[in-house]
């Protein structure tokens, strides 16, 4: 038992410092029912996952899911939530976790070192890293690379990847998707190094998508694409990993709002046309990983 002269000193300390001394152990799901409010951290270029359309919305594959561990959290809270989205980038989305400013984050990559600092839900994709070059270029294999200027983006897993794979490239920090398409198509670049997925979703963006091309066909290392959680709080990650798998169920079984999110991105009109074979096979993958979830 704390005496009464510590326990006034905490309290003291606490009023001093302008933070709770409970609330620093809050989980998410007690700050969601206090406040209302899940605070996601998402990036805004990475099409088809997270990225603002034409029209100035925020969509995407992540954003689809997010909305549904939503519905899961009121569902388990009894009250409705608010998503106050915050946007992050590959360089600092690990910082924010860590520091408690966000409560969820889509498409992440998957790490050992990662997975040390916040827990990772079940894998939402699979994906990993390419380059992206001018159409014709014959750059792919880590020998084309010796020598060329490389684009990557500071402190991701492409970055660490492409330096395993060639050492002896020049490498040039980008800043966004974008400047990298531009700087490939300016040629004051090679070559850009990213994740597969948002490589092949913004190529298909563009005006001349077949102006570029993305390689190898085998990507240089694979990883799963998840969403990360803050350290220790269980609950609010088996919100999101059933929230995951109620998805991919869905879309085994033909439910039509899951048919719809799934095919709305990866299918035959989708923004990365993805065959439903390896769809149906990489979902039974990660749902046989957990447990079937019975569709009503």
């Amino acid at each position: 038992m704390i005496k009464k002269p510590v326990l006034t000193v905490l309290m003291s300390l606490g009023l001093t410092f302008g933070f709770s001394l409970t609330s620093h152990a809050e989980t998410v799901l007690e700050r969601a029912a206090r406040t209302g409010t899940l605070t996601v951290g998402t990036l805004t270029g990475a099409v088809p996952l997270s990225y603002v359309n034409d029209q100035g919305q925020l969509v995407g594959y992540s954003i689809d899911l997010v909305n549904l561990i939503k519905a899961r959290v009121e569902e388990q809270l009894g009250r409705s939530i608010q998503i106050d989205f915050v946007t992050i980038t590959p360089e600092d989305g690990m910082a924010k976790m860590e520091g408690r400013e966000i409560d969820l984050a889509c498409n992440v990559g998957f790490t050992w070192n990662r997975d040390l600092f916040v827990d990772f839900s079940v894998p939402l994709a699979r994906s990993g890293t390419r380059i992206l070059s001018k159409s014709g270029s014959g750059l792919g294999s880590p020998e084309s690379l010796k020598g060329k200027r490389i684009g990557v983006f500071p402190k991701t897993i492409a970055e660490q990847v492409i330096k395993l794979v060639q050492p002896d490239a020049t490498f040039v920090s980008i800043s966004s998707l974008e400047a990298g398409f531009e700087a490939v198509n300016s040629g004051s670049i090679d070559a850009l190094a990213s994740d597969m997925i948002a490589l092949e979703g913004y190529r298909q963006t563009v005006s001349q998508p077949n102006s570029f091309m993305t390689s190898p066909e085998q990507p240089y290392n694979r990883e799963g694409i998840a969403c990360i959680v803050p350290e220790n709080n269980s609950k609010f990650l088996d919100v999101v990993n059933y929230s995951i798998i109620r998805l991919m169920q869905g879309y085994l079984d033909g439910e039509e709002s899951s048919v719809a999110t799934i095919n709305r991105w990866f299918g035959s009109q989708g923004i990365i046309t993805i065959d439903p074979k390896l769809i149906e096979d990489y979902f039974t993958e990660v749902i046989n990983s957990r447990e079937q979830i019975r569709i009503k």
